[in-house]
């Protein structure tokens, strides 16, 4: 399987995430077994070799920036 485990500013979170999607609030991460969870940050990589997605705390007046990073990194079709 391709589960991946989320860390945020190098403090695991999450295992066995199957989904991880950007959002206004942060970034949306799913399991198969869990309730999905919001995680107050923006995803700073995304290591496909360790199954590892690295995300760091959203920080004051740099919101709106990660906000538009987010969105522009969206799927196509998804506005």
């Amino acid at each position: 399987m391709c589960q991946a485990t989320v860390y945020l500013d190098e403090e695991r979170i999450m295992e066995d995430v199957i989904w991880v999607e950007p959002t206004e609030d942060g970034v949306l991460l799913r399991t198969f077994f869990e309730a999905p969870r919001v995680v107050k940050g923006v995803i700073k990589g995304v290591d496909l070799i360790k199954h590892r997605v690295l995300l760091t705390k959203m920080e004051g007046d740099k919101n709106d920036r990660h906000r538009e990073t987010a969105r522009a990194a969206a799927p196509l079709g998804r506005a």
